[in-house]
């Protein structure tokens, strides 16, 4: 075998290598090229001018990101609780008391009073208003800290629509304000106990889906909320996500320590949650994925499929330029494999974007 086709066959193997897992891209054959240099059937994609990432890989639990409470501002005896898995969303019933639905809205403060003609300007005004705004009462409203004459107005026309005693006023209790949406998880309290203010009602997070992982301090280092990253599922699919929060650094259980969650001596790590972009199917909640999170890139650098590159003796590479018909043999010098793009980055002398490369069927 000669010096070409032992290239060809170890580029192969290398290929098959780095690529494993990746992203496939789609090739077409080079106009009138039937073959490759050395007779290799071959196909060729692009030279392209793009961003590639080395990504350090970590596994993580998928579940759903945020943490809520649904306290009751006001007493009574509890009559309905909405079952763990149900979804409370704004101006809908979080529970009922005395057989009056408590109404969840938007916001961060909790409600500490009565809304009303006269009372004295407050965030809990703004909240309300900017919630009567969102479902669909703004007609006239101008969403500030001071209850107006169109405030009344539009509370009544909400009070109407949601079968509540139409009065223009809200009293403690009629409402109760939450940061979102709310997936249930647990009723702290049943159907039948006596509700005081402050007690807990139910609690859970939002629906957005999100993932947990542990990270190396190393890796801390290297990123911040905000980040980009990309979430491959157990079914292999990959989708997009963001760092939303980073927790503090614990000390992990050494490998002979103490039981699971006992702090110990092995190696610092870091508590990270990434929220999930777009859909993510039937997926089970706690499924085992793996989560990459860029630690180096490089922007606006010449790439090529993975498959392309072709090694030789000497931990050199080339790529197999399609010239119309022909092929040219080019030495290029590596940079970072990227793969979830399934791309590699490349130099070499004439090499430039827009050119094809072969790319081993």
């Amino acid at each position: 075998m000669d010096r070409r086709r032992t290239a060809v066959v170890a580029g192969v193997a290398l290929a098959g290598v780095a690529g494993a897992g990746a992203v496939a891209l789609g090739v077409r054959p080079a106009p009138g090229q039937g073959r490759a240099g050395d007779g290799a059937p071959a196909a060729t994609a692009p030279v392209v001018s793009t961003d590639v990432a080395r990504r350090q890989t970590v596994a993580g639990a998928l579940g759903r990101s945020g943490t809520y409470t649904v306290s009751a501002p006001g007493p009574g005896t509890l009559t309905w609780v909405p079952a763990a898995g149900a979804v409370v969303g704004r101006g809908q019933p979080a529970y009922e008391v005395d057989g009056a639905p408590v109404i969840l809205l938007f916001g961060e403060r909790p409600p500490w009073r009565a809304m009303q003609s006269g009372m004295s300007d407050g965030v809990d005004v703004r909240q309300l208003e900017e919630n009567l705004r969102a479902l669909g009462y703004g007609a006239g409203l101008t969403v500030d800290e001071h209850f107006t004459s169109a405030t009344y107005s539009a509370v009544r026309r909400w009070q109407q629509d949601a079968h509540l005693p139409v009065t223009g006023t809200v009293p403690l209790g009629q409402v109760v304000f939450v940061a979102g949406s709310v997936r249930v998880a647990e009723a702290d309290l049943r159907a039948g106990a006596a509700v005081e203010p402050g007690a807990v009602v139910e609690h859970g997070t939002s629906e957005q889906r999100a993932v947990t992982a542990q990270v190396s301090t190393a890796v801390l280092a290297r990123i911040k909320v905000g980040d980009a990253v990309v979430v491959t599922l157990p079914d292999g699919t990959v989708r997009p996500g963001t760092i939303s929060t980073l927790g503090a650094v614990t000390q992990a259980a050494a490998t002979n320590g103490g039981p699971p969650g006992q702090s110990g001596g092995g190696p610092a790590s870091v508590g990270v949650v990434v929220t999930m972009n777009g859909s993510v199917g039937n997926v089970l909640e706690d499924a085992q994925v793996q989560v990459g999170f860029t630690v180096e890139a490089h922007r606006g650098v010449l790439a090529v499929p993975i498959p392309a590159l072709r090694a030789l003796p000497n931990a050199e590479y080339e790529v197999l330029v399609a010239d119309g018909a022909n092929t040219r043999h080019v030495s290029v010098r590596v940079g970072i494999f990227d793969q979830v793009a399934s791309l590699v980055e490349v130099t070499g002398d004439g090499l430039a974007a827009g050119q094809r490369v072969a790319v081993p069927n």
